[in-house]
Order: structure tokens, then sequence, then C-alpha cells
């Protein structure tokens, strides 16, 4: 992943600064925009690895540069917001970003998610087997290993750990689990269930289920499953 090529969207030119700084020191290529229309114009001319867009540009909203991308492309999008409000993130979520980061935030934070957006975009899309936070999935036979050891799971749980697992290190919504393992449900009446069955899961997978940190809730917004375990401080 060194030398990708990461085009960084903000109006603000000390955010600018200090993004290109780190960027750069970790081996990364930088792209500059300060508008959402000139972010376009480099993004389908540059075509960047990834992008990092500020949701409060002052032309366009950085969510609609996110929306006229996916027309075209699918490349990895980090969102940058001071909204903290669960509906921006389930917008930004289901516009197509990958991932958002509200600010302030630490340039340690950002550099993990683009490390994570990254090597899931790199990954090829019909991998036989996923390997995440010590769980071995088998796609071709339905088979999950935590730790070499087989887990038996029930078909939906399997399904929603499936989806869970190619989307690593990516928030997937609520909306999203529901409407991929159950199909056409109200997801107001149906929210009960999906929180049981995450329960379940966390029983299985979990090394303490009242402490998860394989399947980790985001509040409001749904689901991510950890790439790795967290760091020990």
């Amino acid at each position: 992943m060194s030398g990708a090529k990461i085009l960084v969207v903000d109006d603000e030119r000390a955010i600018l600064k200090l993004m290109q700084i780190a960027l750069r020191g970790h081996g990364y290529e930088v792209l500059e925009a300060s508008t959402g229309e000139e972010a376009l114009v480099i993004a389908s001319t540059k075509r960047p690895d990834l992008a990092v867009i500020d949701w409060g540009l002052p032309d366009i909203e950085g969510v609609e540069v996110l929306r006229r991308l996916r027309e075209w492309s699918q490349m990895p999008v980090i969102m940058l917001t001071v909204r903290d409000a669960e509906t921006d993130k389930i917008a930004a979520l289901d516009a197509g970003a990958d991932d958002y980061v509200v600010k302030p935030f630490g340039m340690g934070e950002l550099l993990a998610r683009i490390r994570v957006a990254l090597r899931h975009a790199a990954r090829v899309e019909d991998e036989p087997v996923i390997e995440a936070a010590g769980l071995s999935i088998h796609l071709a036979e339905r088979r999950v290993e935590l730790y070499g050891e087989a887990v038996k799971l029930t078909p939906i749980e399997y399904d929603l750990l499936k989806l869970l697992a190619q989307n690593a290190g990516k928030v997937v919504t609520q909306r999203q689990l529901l409407r991929q393992v159950w199909g056409d449900v109200d997801p107001d009446n149906a929210a009960h269930y999906l929180r049981v069955y995450i329960g379940h899961l966390r029983k299985k997978l979990e090394d303490d289920p009242s402490r998860p940190w394989r399947i980790v809730t985001e509040p409001g917004v749904g689901y991510r499953l950890a790439v790795e375990p967290p760091e020990k401080t």
C-alpha cells in the first residue's frame, strides 16, 4: 500500500497541510482539492487509490461529491465531518462511503482507517477465504474457523458474519444488514432480530461476549468486524 495515491478534499488549508505532511511521511502520494468540483476533476484525471473528503465544502457538499463519484468509481472514500449525528453517518455510508471520521480527529486514527480501506479494496472480490480478527471464513464451503477451530453457525448467523467479513474494517449499516440477510423487511420492526443474532454471534466468536472487540457496535448506525485485535494500553 506504500505509494498509494490519496486525494484529500478540504477547504481548510491547515487541515490540508497537516494531512499532506502525515500522509507523505507514511509513503503516500498526495493530491489536494479545496472544492467538490475540483475533486471530481482530479478524481477522473488522476485516478487516486483513495479519497478523504470533507463533508462541508464551499461549493457542493462532500456527500454529493461522493454520490457523483459512485456513478463511475468504486475507489475507497473516507468522509470527514464535524457532524456526529447518526443520521449523517448513515447518509454517508448509504451514499457509498467506506468509512467516516469525525472532526477533530487524530492522524493515527485516520491513517489506520486509510490502511484498512486500502487493504479491503486490494482484496480480490471472489476470494475463497476471508481472514480477519482470528477468523477464517471459507466461502465455498460456508465454513467458519476461529484460530483454526471450527465454529458451528446457523444459516442466518453465517450470512451476517459473511457480510461483515466481506466488509471487514468497514461499518455496515443496520439497513444494509437487514436488506441483504432478511430481504424486504421493515428496518424498524426487524432491528430487534438483528440485535439478537449479533448477540448469538458474539457468544460464539468473542473472547468475552460482554466486552466484544471482533463485532463492534457503531451506536445507532450498524456494526463493524474488526480486522485485528485492539492495541493493548
